[in-house]
């Protein structure tokens, strides 16, 4: 469904950052948004729903229909769609539509 247009290559793409997601460890392009680095590695879903526990996956990629809500390094609710990975980065799925902040 998703894939990468080749024929565009910026500097960045030749710049790899490694997070981990759901425990594993993922090389990502420098650059891209979560939702894009989850879908470049197959990961479709990032959250499962409320009240069917349905799985759920970014949608619209530009910040609107919060069906790519996850848990980055230990805060919930952020939008995949609209954070760039960094070095480092701890991703994991969420359960629900939003989580209650510890």
């Amino acid at each position: 469904m998703f894939r990468r247009i080749d024929a565009v290559v910026s500097q960045a793409a030749d710049r790899k950052v490694r997070v981990t997601v759901d425990g594993a460890s993922l090389e990502c392009r420098e650059g891209d948004s979560v939702a894009a680095a989850l879908f470049a590695a197959g990961v479709l879903a990032c959250r499962d729903t409320a009240v069917s526990g349905a799985a759920r996956g970014p949608f619209c990629m530009m910040g609107v229909c919060y069906d790519c809500l996850v848990r980055i390094d230990g805060r919930p609710n952020q939008q995949a769609c609209m954070t760039p990975v960094r070095e480092g980065m701890t991703v994991e799925r969420q359960l629900g539509a939003r989580e209650v902040a510890a």
